[in-house]
């Protein structure tokens, strides 16, 4: 193997590659099922209550055997960063295939977008969630729900999940070489990099730093809730704050440049 791994792993791999040993194959998946937990805590944290996240697993675990069926030992890759493409892009790729958000939601959603439009039409200026929901006789956390789980169906209806190519016959498997972009996406990056940075700086300190812990230190709601000593819940509204704010400013950005 490229990867060095302890005397008793390599013995499994060895015994599932070569023969499909299936006790080496129960060992490996209950190895690696820690990754489906973390993939469907991250994915859900954006879903509404009525995703089963028994369901989000169970599209985990056929990632997590799809990796340990394809997975090529030779590679200089490691089974974690393979199996991690796998596990998320099956979770994803089942949310897109199943109309999970409720009809109710959409609705909710398209409403709450006419009373944002008209607002800001009326105060030329970005509203609030809190002033949205004054107008509409709701709870600020619901409009912010609302939104945030709408934004994400449209994600998962548009993007395609896989960012490598297979080759179904050779099972091979590679990864989009994402260090050498072309020109034009250089260009695009930068700017959007540009506006990226420019929206974070309005959110408050702590809606900075749940950003920065969730998405570039990859922790959990919990985890972050015992370094800044808040609640996992408290975690969960500033995070999804932070999101709409985001959602808002960067919407109304491309709006502008659609308009040049």
């Amino acid at each position: 193997m490229s990867i060095t791994l302890p005397l008793e792993e390599h013995k499994h791999w060895e015994r599932w590659r070569e023969e499909r040993d299936s006790e080496s194959g129960n060992h490996l998946v209950k190895k690696y099922m820690p990754l489906v937990t973390y993939h469907v805590q991250r994915i859900s944290v954006n879903l509404p209550q009525n995703v089963s996240r028994e369901e989000l697993k169970s599209l985990g675990i056929m990632g997590l055997l799809d990796a340990l069926d394809k997975f090529d030992l030779t590679r200089k890759l490691k089974f974690d960063t393979y199996a991690s493409f796998r596990i998320r892009g099956a979770i994803i790729d089942g949310l897109r295939k199943e109309d999970w958000l409720p009809r109710s939601t959409r609705e909710k959603a398209k409403e709450i977008e006419g009373v944002q439009n008209a607002l800001e039409q009326e105060y030329m200026r970005h509203v609030s969630p809190e002033e949205i929901a004054a107008k509409m006789g709701v709870t600020d956390t619901e409009v912010i729900k609302t939104m945030n789980e709408y934004f994400f169906a449209q994600i998962f209806s548009v993007n395609e999940y896989m960012s490598g190519e297979e080759d179904e016959e050779n099972h091979s498997y590679t990864i989009k070489d994402d260090q050498t972009p072309t020109p034009e996406e250089q260009i695009i990056q930068k700017e959007w990099l540009e506006e990226m940075a420019e929206v974070i700086t309005t959110l408050t300190d702590n809606e900075q730093l749940v950003l920065s812990l969730f998405y570039e230190e990859e922790l959990t709601l919990t985890e972050i809730g015992h370094i800044m000593q808040l609640s996992t819940s408290r975690i969960s509204q500033i995070h999804s704050k932070a999101l709409f704010k985001l959602r808002q400013q960067l919407l109304k950005t491309d709006k502008n440049d659609r308009r040049r």
